[in-house]
């Protein structure tokens, strides 16, 4: 199946938009949770900061490491996307729609931000 350039564009905004709701949204975090441990470091003016590190283990650290990396979330959420375009159109479709519009508003969003800070 053959995409045109606008559905190119329409489904890469689309997967930034799930990728981003994946790695980074705090609304998934309960996804990512368990495959992160919280690690607790003080700087140097003694504040105290938390990173997430993947957990050991092959299951849980693969998709931790996978989870981490919004490289590699964009990859399988774009194979997804379109597999479910392939497969259930009808599905896909207005998913695909709702995510690029969400997209785009966020890179709106993002782009006011800061141009008034």
């Amino acid at each position: 199946m053959e995409l045109t350039l606008f559905q190119l564009a329409v489904m890469g905004l689309a997967v930034f938009r799930i990728t981003h709701l994946i790695v980074y949204d705090k609304i998934t975090e309960f996804l990512r949770a368990p495959f992160f441990d919280e690690v607790e470091e003080m700087d140097e003016d003694g504040n105290s900061e938390i990173f997430l590190v993947p957990k050991k283990g092959k299951v849980r650290g693969w998709i931790g490491e996978l989870l981490s990396c919004h490289w590699c979330t964009g990859i399988w959420a774009s194979g997804g996307l379109y597999l479910l375009y392939i497969f259930l159109p009808a599905v896909a479709e207005p998913l695909i729609i709702i995510l690029a519009a969400a997209g785009i508003a966020s890179i709106i969003e993002t782009l006011i931000q800061k141009w008034i800070s």
